[in-house]
């Protein structure tokens, strides 16, 4: 059975990157995994955020990495997208991770390059490591350079590229990072690269599927195809 990644938490449903939406995400017992973005707050704190800035997301404006930690936990990160959630924060890793610990499995990308965010990396890993969730988590991002740091400094975590569009040499290229998870947006995606990928014993999350065809069609692939959407419950509606 294809596994349901609530992508952001269940952000259909609740702000994104929020503990409300990976709360919402935990209450469902069907939804198995979630993906979160991660970046660093001005102090290196990692901060759960997709946007390089504040705007959209929050009341705040600017870049994320030119605030403290402080700074963003003063943001409202609920009311844009509904009033009942004013006064949601910007959250931090290590709060994500309380919350999930043993409960589903958390995609973690990196929205960054290693030279925007200097020690990420190693940031990240000491969180997990601290939560002791090393066989519960996937580290991943567009940065094949971030990738392949992560593995060198920690080859026991599941690590796995994101890519927009359709490069060649895909196999190699994860085989090159050091990579065993593909997270490919759906548009470009195909049953034969899927079934290609997952045969050579990689993990596959196709992103972002919202539209309940999409959802259909892409779980008939193969059953170990990873659906990531901000609407888990039209997917688990299917099943």
């Amino acid at each position: 059975m294809n596994i349901c990644m609530a992508h952001r938490g269940w952000s259909g449903k609740a702000p994104e990157n929020t503990l409300a939406a990976i709360r919402l995400a935990l209450e469902e017992p069907a939804i198995r995994a979630m993906e979160i973005d991660v970046q660093l707050s001005r102090d290196g704190v990692p901060v759960l955020i997709h946007d390089f800035t504040l705007e959209r997301t929050s009341n705040g404006k600017g870049l994320v990495k030119d605030h403290t930690l402080q700074e963003l936990r003063e943001l409202d990160a609920g009311s844009w997208l509904d009033e009942k959630f004013a006064g949601e924060r910007i959250p931090t890793l290590d709060e994500a991770l309380q919350a999930v610990k043993g409960r589903c499995t958390l995609n973690i990308e990196l929205k960054a390059t290693s030279d925007m965010y200097p020690g990420i990396a190693e940031k990240v890993l000491k969180l997990i490591e601290r939560h002791d969730m090393k066989r519960q988590v996937y580290i991943t991002s567009f940065d094949h350079d971030l990738i392949r740091q992560v593995r060198k400094l920690d080859a026991d975590v599941t690590t796995g590229l994101i890519v927009y569009g359709r490069p060649v040499l895909m196999m190699e290229q994860l085989q090159e990072a050091g990579a065993s998870v593909l997270s490919m947006g759906y548009p470009y995606l195909t049953r034969e690269l899927a079934v290609e990928a997952i045969e050579r014993g990689c993990q596959v999350i196709a992103w972002t599927l919202d539209d309940p065809e999409h959802i259909r069609t892409v779980m008939a692939w193969h059953p170990d195809v990873q659906i990531c959407t901000n609407h888990p419950d039209r997917m688990l509606a299917l099943a």
